[in-house]
């Protein structure tokens, strides 16, 4: 037994689908069944005059239903009409009036009956009517004359047609008139002003009927309104007119309103339930008044409700009883009110309740046909049996008529017929057809064997069976071949046969068979199921913000079920892209190319396949620059402002931050535009301070976050009025250009700031602090004047004033000023110097009387020359060097000087015109310091165990040198420093020759000189002894041998997989020691030579090195162990050409730190030897 069960909400379309399914049971066409309308024309029939009629009329049976027609209530006789057809297997007439026929003699009422041996079905009544569009009667159109602020209407009265027309007002242009709250077109048709205004004045007021049945516009004659204000209508009626002519005489007041309408303050309305409620009050008044609309006692309805002609139309859509009540519309002005109250009934023709169904029953079978419907007022239900009414029918013991219902018990196949039902008021009526058909026939199923079904996973999966027999048989559902009967909550089973899962899983596919059954047979039907993967868009479109000119991009990406080939679309704003090259669709993006404001909007992907759908939205948004602001305006004119006023440019669509006004000044610069002023973006108007005497012109320009916009067009221009000077010049300056003037300078006015013609300069002057007397010049529009004869270098106040032909300048500030500057008189005095160090000196003086200086003191200069070097005790060329130290200073300091020699210096003030005498020369000397390095050292004749040492002496001594010191260590072959060696040789030496040395060994020299303050910058150099003959000769007779070769290969192998394995390390991100195999050879001792107070160091090396003891590798704390070196791929000083950078990658050769390498002949004692060369492998 099948079971039912509740359905969500959520599928409630599918719901009514299936309740349709279950009630109106269609009998396959193969089987006896009483004639059913199909098709039919509408109720009330309006046919255009110049076609055809077409009156339809279809209808399906078995055996096939013949047709009849009435008209008017008799038998229409279609033969005997030569212009009446019916077409073929249809009961459909065809009138032709296409040859000069007239639809108005087939007016009337028209009804079909469909007719078969098993019963009679008739079609509602068809009331044919043709439609009409008469024109407009002729009448003589007086002009409306009317004063100034009086309502007004114009009346239109159009033509009454079939159907109604439309009505607008255009003027001859057939531009439509504008409308707004003043002025607007009534329900009615006719044009409503609340108050006229003078331009309402025009002679082509002329409203237009359409006529869209018959595609024709009608139009009444043209209405001339005159709009007089008060005063030219007194004189106008005094001289022309009578009184009866003109609206009105009042004079021109403001007044409360009145409707116009409807008239009176309460009215009527009755509206049909399903329609349209349209109430209406135009108000008039001065000012014009507002409307408001209330319902009383209730609220109105949320969704339904809509505003339209300025609020003076309330519409409320698909109305019904609730909507019945009281309706006030409130019309008001700043003087007051007035309202209408409109009762409201809401009627209703009838409407279904549960209309009548086909009925198939099987003989002895008992059923019911319920005929409910509903209405206002109640309306009455009246049967009918194939066409004729219940009560004068043949009588059927099967059947008992109770109300609204028929009740059927026992039924043969005879009680087989077509039952009418009629609900009608006064307001309409319906007529429904429902068949009782008697069959006895065994369970078919119309849905086709295995039909394939597709569904989207948790998607609804609705199985079809259709079937047919009677009785009515059962149905059950099975799942696979040898499935159990399907029940429980997972399943829906409806009436109709079909097995719906609401929630369909992958586990769902399969084969589902359908079996019906009744007491004649039974049969079964197999369908499919196949459950796919939903379509996801899992990468979606975002919101973009792009300026006009770029380009944009959207993408799209999807995941879909593998079976199923998806489409994508994209759309704009629910539309089609535009046809647009600059629109590049790709697999899984949108591109827009140089995008402009017509591409903004809403931009959505759309991903389908046969199954389903999915989109996603991104809102694309264009910005630019502004567009420039326009219709400059000038008002508030006055002498020193004025106001200007713009309306903005479109923003595109980025909000405009600020506004900049900028000026020309035609008369003075004519096509310069200078910065004024700047507003906020919300502003637009802006009151501007205006100077005298300038030709304005005003531009703004707007900003936004993108940029600047254009200019806008330039204003009007605006001359102010001249005036005397504001302001004086600036920069006034009093300086002398020779001993005996005083050149007075100063920076001009501009143009726009002289605030009129004749723009001169008052040039005054006084020497300071003697009491004289200003002298005065005026000068022309100049920049400077020269007063001549003045002493030298004295102080005189000064002042520059503005004028012009209307008059003087606000007095000026004075401001000091001086003659001109002489070269000093005086040198300075008391010159001492003290020696800091053997660089650095300090310098004292006394300083000069300031008047001795006859100018602006500036500072004073040293000038200070090496004579000679005390170590040299020879002359050099005299460069003399200067320093100057500014202001009033007495001292100052001499750097960079040459230790162990002597210096002249002299001191010298200084002006503005240049330096005073010198003071005498003062001769100083400077201290011993430490030496530069021995300017060379080589190392010459090796031997078994002696090496030759020949050296330079330094450069710069920098004093009495005193002794030599040599340093020297051995270096084995695995680069480790033997013990350091010292040797102290005299001053005078410049050679020698080292003896009892290890022969075939490496040595490093260390050598510096020394004077009496210390040791100087020490050089560094390598060389190696030679090797013994006999061993030589040896390793040769070695190196000849087969064994040894193959000893060296295996040897060279080993080394090659090593140093692969070491280049891995360091790909890995491994070190090599290499900066602390460089720091093992540094040099052996670290010497500073700084003077204590740090100031300025000695003349020295920047290399700075100490001996390392025995057995270490580096100096101090810097030890690198035997084992931290083993993996270096270069032996010190050898010929591998390489070195390292920071990480440790092979870029270059490996040298040590300004180190020479040893001389020729060192280097190939060692070379040849394969013990040697073997060594350099340990």
């Amino acid at each position: 037994m099948m079971t039912k069960k509740t359905i969500s909400a959520s599928r409630a379309f599918l719901i009514l689908f299936l309740c349709y399914m279950i009630t109106a049971l269609e009998v396959p066409l193969d089987l006896s069944q009483p004639p059913t309308i199909t098709q039919q024309s509408p109720k009330d029939y309006i046919v255009d005059p110049r076609e055809n009629i077409v009156i339809q009329c279809e209808a399906k049976g078995k055996p096939p239903p013949s047709f009849s027609w009435t008209r008017n209530g008799t038998h229409f006789d279609i033969d005997k009409d030569a212009r009446v057809t019916v077409k073929p297997n249809s009961g459909t007439l065809v009138i032709n009036i296409m040859n000069g026929g007239k639809a108005e003699a087939y007016e009337g009422v028209y009804q079909c009956t469909a007719r078969n041996e098993r019963g009679a079905a008739i079609s509602n009544n068809i009331v044919i009517r043709s439609s009409r569009s008469p024109l407009w009667t002729k009448e003589k159109v007086e002009p409306k004359l009317v004063r100034e602020g009086d309502p007004l209407v114009l009346h239109c009265s159009p033509p009454v047609g079939l159907p109604p027309p439309i009505i607008f007002w255009m003027d001859n242009s057939f531009q439509r008139l504008p409308q707004n709250e003043r002025v607007s077109q009534g329900l009615n048709g006719d044009l409503y002003f609340s108050n006229v205004k003078p331009e309402d004045t025009r002679e082509d007021y002329i409203c237009y009927a359409r006529f869209n049945h018959t595609q024709t516009i009608q139009q009444k004659q043209p209405i001339s309104v005159k709009v007089f204000s008060m005063d030219s209508l007194n004189e106008t009626i005094s001289a022309n007119l009578s009184d009866t002519d003109f609206y009105g005489a009042k004079p021109l007041t403001e007044r409360r309103p009145t409707l116009l309408t409807p008239m009176g303050s309460t009215s009527n309305k009755v509206e049909l339930r399903g329609n349209v409620l349209l109430l209406e009050c135009i108000a008039e008044g001065l000012p014009t008044p507002v409307i408001r609309w209330i319902k009383e006692g209730g609220e109105l309805p949320v969704n339904r409700t809509f505003f339209e002609n300025f609020k003076k139309t309330l519409k409320i859509i698909e109305v019904s009883e609730a909507d019945s009540g009281k309706y006030k519309c409130v019309a008001r002005n700043p003087l007051g009110s007035t309202h209408h109250t409109i009762t409201v009934t809401v009627k209703a023709a009838p409407y279904w309740i549960t209309a009548p169904r086909n009925l198939v029953l099987s003989p002895g079978e008992d059923g019911t046909l319920i005929c409910r419907a509903n209405g206002n007022p109640k309306p009455n239900i009246s049967w009918l049996t194939n066409g004729v009414p219940i009560a004068i029918a043949p009588e059927d013991p099967s059947r008992k008529v109770d109300g609204d219902t028929i009740i059927f018990s026992d039924v043969q196949e005879r009680s087989s017929a077509v039952y009418q039902c009629n609900a009608s008021n006064e307001y309409g009526y319906l007529l429904a057809n429902a068949f009782v058909n008697v069959l006895a026939e065994p369970p078919r199923i119309l849905t086709p064997a295995n039909k394939l079904y597709q569904v989207i996973a948790n998607n609804p999966a609705l199985l079809d069976c259709a079937f047919f027999g009677s009785p009515v048989p059962e149905i059950e559902w099975f799942k696979g071949v040898k499935g159990s009967i399907l029940r429980g909550d997972l399943y829906v089973f409806h009436d109709n046969g079909t097995l719906e899962i609401p929630v369909a899983q992958k586990d769902s596919t399969g084969t589902y068979t359908c079996v019906a059954r009744n007491k004649l047979g039974k049969v079964q039907n197999e369908v499919h199921l196949e459950v796919k993967d939903p379509t996801m868009i899992i990468k979606q479109p975002e919101y973009k913000i792009i300026q006009r000119g770029g380009q944009v991009s959207f993408e799209c990406t999807i995941k879909h079920d593998p079976t199923l080939i998806p489409t994508i679309t994209w759309v704009k704003d629910n539309g089609e892209l535009p046809d647009d090259e600059r629109f590049i669709i790709h697999k899984d993006s949108l591109a827009i190319m140089n995008v402009t404001d017509k591409d903004d909007g809403t931009y959505t992907c759309v991903a389908n396949t046969t199954l389903d759908s999915v989109s996603a939205s991104a809102v694309f948004t264009v910005v630019d620059r502004p567009n420039p602001p326009f219709d400059l305006e000038l008002t508030d004119q006055l002498e020193r402002s004025i106001q200007l006023s713009w309306i903005p440019g479109y923003d595109n669509n980025s909000p405009i931050t600020n506004f900049v006004i900028e000026y020309e000044d035609g008369m003075h610069e004519p096509g310069v535009w200078h910065y004024q002023t700047e507003v906020r973006g919300t502003q637009t108007t802006v009151q501007l301070k205006l100077s005298p005497y300038v030709n304005y012109s005003f531009r703004v320009i707007a900003v936004n976050e993108i940029g600047r916009s254009q200019p806008s067009e330039a204003s009007e221009q605006y001359l102010t009025k001249a005036a005397k000077p504001d302001e004086n010049p600036s920069g006034v300056q009093g300086i002398g250009s020779e001993p005996d003037n005083l050149v007075i300078i100063w920076e001009p006015l501009k143009g726009f700031q002289s605030n009129g013609p004749g723009l001169q300069y008052k040039v005054s002057w006084r020497q300071k602090d003697v009491g004289d007397e200003w002298t005065s010049v005026i000068v022309a529009n100049v920049s400077k004047y020269i007063v001549s004869g003045t002493p030298i270098f004295v102080p005189y106040e000064i002042k520059v004033q503005a004028l012009n032909d209307l008059g003087y300048a606000p007095e000026p500030a004075e401001v000091i000023g001086h003659s001109g500057e002489d070269l000093p008189m005086v040198a300075p005095g008391s010159v001492q110097v003290h020696i800091v160090n053997s660089t650095l000196a300090k310098v004292h003086w006394d300083p000069v009387p300031l008047k001795t200086v006859r100018g602006h003191l500036q500072g004073y200069r040293i000038y200070y020359w090496k004579v000679q070097s005390l170590s040299k005790r020879r002359r050099r060329h005299v460069e003399k060097k200067i320093l100057t130290f500014s202001g009033n200073k007495t001292h100052g300091m001499l750097p960079g000087l040459e230790p162990y020699s002597s210096y002249k210096l002299n001191v010298r003030v200084v002006n503005g015109k240049g330096e005073g005498p010198a003071s005498p020369d003062k001769l100083f000397k400077t201290p011993e310091g430490v030496p530069s390095s021995p300017s060379f050292l080589k190392i010459t004749n090796p031997t078994l165990d002696s090496l030759t040492l020949e050296w330079g002496p330094p450069t710069h001594p920098n004093g009495v040198l005193i002794a030599y010191t040599l340093k020297f260590q051995p270096i084995n072959s695995t680069h480790e420093l033997g013990p350091l060696v010292e040797i102290r040789i005299p001053a005078n030496e410049t050679s020698l020759i080292l003896s009892n040395l290890n022969y075939s060994t490496r040595y490093k020299f260390y050598f510096y000189a020394q004077t009496s303050v210390g040791a100087g910058s020490q050089t560094t150099e390598e060389a190696v002894t030679i090797m013994d003959e006999a061993m030589a000769s040896r390793q040769v007779d070695i190196a000849t041998q087969g064994w040894f070769i193959g000893l060296m290969c295996a040897v060279a192998l080993l080394i090659l997989i090593l140093l692969i394995v070491c280049f891995i390390r360091r790909n890995k991100g491994g070190k090599y020691p290499v900066k602390e195999k460089e720091d093992a050879h540094a040099d052996p001792e670290i010497q500073p030579m700084k003077e204590d107070d740090g100031t300025f160091g000695e003349y020295g090396d920047a290399e700075d090195h100490k001996p390392l003891k025995k057995g270490s590798r580096t100096p101090s704390d810097r030890t690198v162990k035997k084992e931290d070196s083993d993996d270096s791929l270069v032996d010190y000083g050898e010929g591998v050409n390489g070195q390292f950078n920071e990480d440790g990658s092979f870029i270059g050769q490996y040298s040590g730190k300004k180190e020479k390498e040893p001389a020729e002949g060192n280097e190939s004692s060692e070379a040849p030897s394969p013990v040697n060369a073997m060594n350099s492998f340990v």
